[in-house]
């Protein structure tokens, strides 16, 4: 009896995401075999050396040989976010099924360039990784918003809030980050277009975009056009509003919470963060522990997207994640970190094109 096929995959980048990627495909993803990876820093590749080698994992230091990889069939891209589209493209090119870190690019022509060239190899399964989508809680508020259980889903308010490093690491990142809210709030951006096409299945479309940002505790941010809090407001032309708060200085932990409020009702997940089910009650007050970092709050969603990934390939299914939610997603932060850089109101058409206020003038939401 032969044995169950499985995905012959390989990781690009192994840094803090792409070795976890790396270990998720090699030990907990069943139908998919971890066949080798990329990476071009020595210290990346001293680490494969210790914990994938020894599996039969094959190294590579050059992407494009990585690519010839003897029956190689998918690629995850989990390099900085400068060369995620570039590498996206070169694998589709070279008749890879995909999945990249988000966002696909912080520019949003680029991002385009991404969705042409996967229109173009329509045989080929290509998914931007939002890991919020795979989180138990999140899918099931999904299918109450789907159910009609609180009626249309109207306003969204979500947030993510990431513990303050005083290493300057935010700070070295905003280079290449696209901004905090192309970087953080992207994930809440991808949420709001799901919940916000939950009832009718339609991509909502931008009508304008505003932010505002304040850099409380890293000044520095400011030489990259950046932020350490953020706040934006979007309209859509569904007539539903989404409001986003972003910040790199949340003392206790990581807190990523989203409220949809419908016509009938409303849905709060992650309100009051905590790890496990104990409760302190001590004379110094009630105490619980929360997520130290992104990873530890949604570690399970991130091997639930490799796997449901996985299998679109393997069963010919539709990937989860459809491109176009995820350009539309770049869209948005990229219009909200422009914002907050100059202090305007972004405006777009029903297109998707951007428009001078003037022409908005008497156009209701």
């Amino acid at each position: 009896m032969s044995s169950p096929r499985r995905l012959r995959t390989a990781v690009s980048g192994l840094g803090r995401m792409g070795s976890r990627h790396a270990l998720h495909f090699l030990h907990r993803v069943p139908r998919a075999e971890l066949v080798a990876v990329f990476s071009p820093d020595p210290k990346e590749i001293s680490w494969a050396k210790e914990h994938l080698e020894p599996w039969g994992v094959t190294l590579y230091t050059d992407y494009e040989k990585m690519l010839r990889h003897e029956s190689l069939e998918a690629v995850v891209v989990a390099t900085v976010t400068t060369v995620h589209a570039e590498q996206t493209i070169q694998a589709i090119e070279s008749g890879m099924h995909v999945l990249s870190e988000k966002p696909l690019s912080t520019q949003l022509d680029i991002c385009e360039k991404v969705l042409t060239t996967a229109r173009a190899h329509p045989t080929q399964k290509v998914m931007c990784g939002f890991s919020r989508r795979f989180d138990s809680s999140y899918i099931r508020a999904h299918a109450l918003a789907s159910s009609g259980s609180i009626g249309r889903p109207t306003i969204l308010r979500s947030q993510t809030c990431d513990k303050y490093d005083p290493s300057g690491f935010f700070v070295q990142y905003a280079q290449f980050s696209g901004g905090i809210f192309v970087d953080c709030n992207v994930h809440d951006i991808g949420l709001a277009l799901w919940f916000f096409s939950s009832n009718d299945f339609e991509l909502p479309r931008v009508k304008s975009a505003v932010a505002f940002g304040v850099t409380a505790l890293e000044p520095d941010l400011a030489k990259h056009g950046d932020v350490d809090n953020g706040i934006g407001v979007v309209e859509f032309y569904s007539h539903q509003i989404a409001y986003f708060y972003s910040s790199r200085m949340n003392p206790p932990g990581q807190h990523d919470t989203t409220e949809i409020i419908g016509t009938k009702g409303k849905l709060s997940i992650n309100a009051n963060p905590t790890t496990n089910l104990l409760e302190s009650h001590l004379p110094t007050g009630i105490h619980r522990d929360i997520p130290q970092n992104y990873y530890e709050r949604f570690e399970h969603a991130f091997v639930e997207e490799a796997r449901q990934f996985t299998d679109a390939v393997l069963d010919g299914g539709e990937v989860p994640v459809d491109l176009e939610s995820s350009v539309e997603a770049v869209r948005i932060g990229c219009a909200l970190q422009e914002s907050v850089r100059s202090g305007k109101k972004i405006w777009f058409d029903r297109e998707g094109r951007r428009v001078d206020e003037e022409r908005m003038v008497g156009v209701r939401l």
